[in-house]
């Protein structure tokens, strides 16, 4: 990435420059063009007053949206103000700016393209779609083909960390054929987001409980929240058979999905699995499982306070290793933390460790009675039990 580049918006058919512009992290010195509101009003009225005039769509949207993943994968593509980018390129630019190693780069592509494969295809319609994305993963880029394959067009709103995949997948759809008219990139500042949502006319916006709060709902809204996943222990399970289970749902992908684990939900006592399992996190080797790196100052250390600060006197941090470690090129990465929440006379399901996301591997072990574990349940998009203890249940 040549220093200094300005990654430009896209909309109305060309990439453009602007005068408003947002430093990424990293020590490149890259700039993200940001577009504003009143641009994205007169945007609307655009494309009310061009799109019943423009070519249809292409017809086999599954195989151009392939096409654009094997682009966005390996391809030389010219994104907007970086100029021509290739597959390594991309992969250094995310490594230097995100802090995500290229082997999760090469792991969520890879996932972009069997998700797709798998996806039943959809009917399409003339909506003008919304994707608002997080800056934790860019596999949420899945929301944006998902919109391509139905709508008549699709605006893209970047995280301002992680503006660099969802601005290849632009350059990559332009590639495969998709028709520029029909595709846009709004990066913007977070109060331009509510103006984006009204001008559209399906919205699928991720982001955290804050976001949450603060969006309106409409008819056409997906709002993609706190995953808050858990998993459900029963009484009894062999530790060792229960640690190799749970290892994969708190750590895999560098921990940054909704669907992590972040807090195991013990019938029985949670002393012998919880050891057994910080045990593991500790000895997790980063060729297999990596983690990513922080490129902001200060926020691998504010992620690691928000665990510290929110336990409870009795509750123990069992992982070992400091909770920020340097990197593979010295940039702070936060390490897996496991905390055992203790007994005391407080609401355990209330506890501000439940569900807590971070964009590292972290859960909260706790024993918990029955009616409190259906009390967590209930409240996290993601539950997940040993396959025996679920196959138990639904044949009992």
């Amino acid at each position: 990435m040549t220093p200094g580049a300005l990654v430009h918006a896209f909309r109305r058919g060309a990439w453009h420059p602007s005068l408003d512009l947002a430093a990424l992290p990293g020590d490149t010195g890259t700039r993200l063009a940001l577009v504003p509101e009143i641009v994205v009003a007169a945007d609307r009225s655009w494309w009310d007053g061009v799109a019943p005039g423009l070519p249809a769509a292409p017809t086999d949207r599954r195989g151009l949206l392939l096409k654009a993943l094997h682009e966005f994968e390996h391809g030389v593509l010219d994104v907007g103000g970086l100029g021509p980018q290739s597959a390594d390129d991309f992969r250094a630019a995310l490594w230097r700016t995100a802090g995500i190693p290229a082997s999760l780069t090469d792991r969520w592509c890879a996932m972009l393209r069997a998700g797709l494969i798998e996806r039943p295809r959809p009917a399409d319609d003339e909506a003008l779609a919304l994707v608002a994305l997080p800056g934790n993963t860019f596999t949420c880029l899945a929301a944006v083909l998902e919109q391509v394959e139905r709508s008549a067009a699709v605006w893209v709103r970047p995280s301002r960390r992680e503006p660099l995949s969802a601005a290849r997948l632009v350059a990559a759809l332009l590639r495969a054929g998709w028709p520029a008219e029909r595709i846009a990139l709004y990066p913007t500042g977070r109060g331009a987001l509510s103006g984006l949502i009204r001008r559209t006319d399906r919205q699928v916006v991720f982001g955290g409980s804050g976001l949450a709060r603060s969006v309106r709902s409409l008819p056409g809204l997906t709002l993609h929240g706190p995953g808050r996943g858990c998993a459900l222990v029963p009484d009894p399970l062999c530790p060792d058979r229960a640690v190799e289970w749970l290892v994969p749902l708190i750590a895999a992908d560098a921990g940054r999905f909704c669907s992590n684990v972040r807090t195991v939900v013990c019938a029985g006592p949670a002393q012998p699995l919880a050891s057994r399992l910080a045990a593991a996190l500790d000895e997790l080797p980063p060729s297999k499982w990596p983690l990513t790196v922080s490129r902001e100052p200060g926020a691998a250390q504010r992620a690691a306070r928000s665990v510290a600060a929110r336990m409870r006197p009795g509750d123990r941090l069992l992982t070992r290793r400091p909770p920020v470690a340097a990197g593979p090129d010295g940039a702070p990465c936060v390490t897996p933390h496991l905390v055992l929440l203790g007994d005391g006379p407080e609401d355990p399901a209330g506890h501000p460790l439940i569900g807590h996301e971070v964009p590292f591997p972290f859960a909260a072990v706790v024993t918990v009675s029955e009616r409190d574990a259906a009390r967590i349940a209930d409240g996290s998009l993601f539950v997940y039990e040993p396959p025996q203890s679920a196959a138990r249940r639904r044949t009992a």
